[in-house]
């Protein structure tokens, strides 16, 4: 009896199925490793120093303590320049305080909230629900031009003043993180907030239908609107202000703004980077880190004037550097009319001194 051989195609046949069940077998061992588990867990320290947020029932609170006295000097010597000695704003900001009243401590509904009222402005105190909030947000976010300067106390002593100004607290309060608690028991509009149980259930419906193109769409869309020109670069080139990776990249504001997406997708890259001189300081990047560009717009005015308009103003003056350093650190009020400049405290010497060079040299 003959041996039964195998011919060639079957020879390759069989070899395609041993590939076949190898590579099987090799992914088995890949996936015993997935991408993910690159890198380590965060260490204690690692998400304490993320973890600065906090809550309605106070979780994350910190100890401290800040009376409304204490609370005055911080308000008026880094928050008045924008929020007004009062909270009632100056032209910069909307007002933080006004609109409740002793009833609306008591029912914890702000009445000028309500359908038919015509307050004339829906202020902080009259909308939010939570003192927590206040908190967290004046210890993360203020004062604008140098977030998360203040001192633990010095944030309840600021929260104390403006709840005081809302007559939630006495003139001799002491807020701390052992009598917050009972001051939200107090907050105009504790008894306001509504709960729509459809965003947590992950089985209901959505309240809003998509219309939106999903099939055979128009190739071509067109922009329908954009900044005017006069105020793309107000706050400087948005392109150089974004990180270098991702899908997202800012318009390039230094050049007249594209009429349809595709123009705008060829402008993402931006243009050239002019070299900076060996160990100069990047000012623009200063500008924006320093939220000096929030105010000021580059060419023209906006809150205070524009970077453009200091430039000519001082074009020429034999002290300039010497006096805008000064003014940038200081701050001031009345060159430019009755809004103040907050101080730049934060700023070193240098810094202030490369700004008001950028500044004499023309601001470009």
């Amino acid at each position: 009896m003959r041996a039964t051989t195998l011919n060639q195609p079957m020879k390759r046949t069989l070899s395609s199925a041993l590939l076949a069940l190898s590579v099987l077998a090799s992914g088995s061992v890949f996936a015993a490793k997935p991408w993910n588990d690159i890198g380590r867990d965060a260490t204690k320290d690692e998400v304490a120093a993320w973890d600065i947020d906090v809550r309605p029932d106070f979780k994350g609170l910190p100890k401290g303590a800040g009376s409304v006295d204490r609370g005055t000097e911080v308000w008026e010597s880094k928050c008045a320049s924008c929020h007004g000695v009062f909270g009632e704003s100056n032209e910069v900001f909307t007002p933080i305080i006004g609109g409740t009243t002793l009833q609306d401590i008591e029912t914890g509904h702000v009445a000028n909230l309500l359908p038919g009222k015509n307050f004339p402005q829906r202020t902080t105190i009259m909308k939010v629900a939570t003192v927590s909030t206040l908190w967290d947000y004046i210890n993360r976010a203020m004062p604008w031009n140098a977030p998360k300067s203040l001192s633990t106390d010095d944030v309840y002593a600021v929260l104390a003043y403006l709840l005081n100004l809302a007559e939630i607290v006495p003139a001799d309060y002491v807020l701390s993180n052992d009598n917050i608690a009972q001051v939200q028991e107090r907050m105009p509009n504790r008894n306001g907030m509504t709960f729509f149980k459809p965003l947590w259930d992950v089985n209901s419906k959505g309240d809003v239908v998509n219309t939106a193109c999903m099939t055979n769409c128009a190739s071509e869309l067109t922009l329908g609107s954009s900044l005017p020109d006069f105020a793309r670069d107000a706050h400087g080139n948005i392109n150089e202000q974004n990180r270098g990776i991702g899908p997202v990249r800012g318009a390039v504001t230094t050049e007249p703004a594209p009429k349809t997406l595709e123009q705008a997708r060829e402008k993402l890259g931006g243009p050239a980077q002019a070299p900076k001189a060996e160990g100069a300081p990047d000012v623009k990047a200063l500008l924006t880190s320093n939220s000096c560009t929030a105010c000021h717009g580059m060419v023209s005015k906006m809150v205070g004037p524009g970077f453009a308009e200091v430039a000519a103003k001082y074009k020429g003056t034999a002290d300039a550097l010497d006096y805008l350093s000064a003014k940038i650190k200081n701050g001031g009020v009345g060159v430019w009319g009755g809004i103040p400049m907050p101080a730049q405290a934060q700023l070193s010497d240098a810094d202030a001194a490369a700004i008001a060079q950028w500044i004499a040299a023309g601001a470009k």
